[in-house]
């Protein structure tokens, strides 16, 4: 019944507007890191590819039945993650019916998120992305793969995924800090041509979800 229902979300959705939403979980995470970060994806997408989605998002927590409503979930933070059983479900569900989480470590979430999505895919590893991956195709190119947007630890920036049947459900983003780059241009100071880029990845991102 939740797969049906997933789908006539997706069907509505091209049809009159999509929606995505902001995952607010518990553990004492700040999963509100970013409040500019996601309505200023969403006027880049809508201006840029031509995506019809509601100028603000939603919020949705991990174990409520609102989270189908959503085809695309992003998840953010700097601390601590924690699912419960009933969350764990839910988002398995969630994922395997048709959903796509996105999360992305906004520095000090990696140690406590992997733990959680191994909870939720105890069946399958964290795979790195190559960069000839379709999301790094188009309709912005990222030859090299995943962008480096801020610096955090040094290290180069990599996007993890979880596939079932060769499909991405969840795309982790580690070292890159996305989010940051979607803010508002005051917020973090980043150059024009790096919130650009952050910007275009998250386009991409969005495009691949509502292409495939």
């Amino acid at each position: 019944m939740k797969k049906v229902f997933l789908i006539l979300v997706l069907i509505s959705s091209f049809s009159y507007s999509q929606e995505i939403a902001l995952m607010k979980y518990n553990g004492g995470g700040d999963w509100y890191a970013n409040p500019t970060s996601l309505p200023n994806l969403i006027k880049f997408t809508n201006q840029n590819i031509n995506t019809k989605i509601k100028t603000k998002p939603a919020t949705v927590e991990p174990g409520s039945p609102d989270l189908f409503s959503y085809p695309f979930v992003h998840m953010t933070g700097h601390g601590n993650v924690v699912f419960n059983d009933a969350e764990i479900l839910n988002l398995r569900n969630y994922m395997l019916s048709g959903g796509f989480l996105h999360i992305d470590d906004n520095f000090g979430m990696d140690e406590f998120i992997r733990k959680e999505i191994k909870k939720i895919f105890p069946n399958n590893n964290l795979i790195e992305i190559p960069a000839n991956h379709a999301i790094f195709q188009g309709p912005f190119v990222f030859s090299s793969g995943l962008p480096k947007i801020h610096e955090h630890d040094g290290k180069r920036p990599q996007a993890f995924g979880i596939f079932e049947n060769n499909r991405l459900v969840l795309l982790y983003t580690f070292e890159c800090d996305l989010g940051d780059g979607w803010e508002d241009a005051d917020v973090h100071n980043d150059p024009k041509e790096v919130r650009e880029k952050a910007l275009k990845m998250g386009a991409n991102i969005l495009n691949y979800i509502f292409s495939n």
